[in-house]
């Protein structure tokens, strides 16, 4: 496998990521605007991510709320007196 390459289509807010450069056989929609690439074998070649600038702000905001979330949370294993 080579190294993996990722390439953004500005005009078409597309992120593409290619994993292995092999012929795409099928792809598998993995949620609204994220579709996974198959060859023949049905191993994932590359991930396509419509309206990425949305997607992975919304994906990064997402993370570090729960993030923050987690730290303000009151410790459950210590004992509160």
């Amino acid at each position: 496998m080579s190294k993996p390459q990722m390439t953004y289509f500005k005009d078409e807010d597309v992120l593409h990521l290619v994993i292995a450069n092999d012929i795409e056989a099928g792809s598998i929609e993995l949620s609204p605007n994220v579709t996974a690439e198959l060859n023949e074998k049905g191993e994932l070649i590359g991930i396509e991510i419509l309206e990425a600038s949305s997607f992975l702000r919304d994906s990064i905001l997402e993370a570090a709320q729960a993030k923050m979330l987690q730290l303000s949370q009151p410790d459950k294993s210590s004992p509160t007196i």
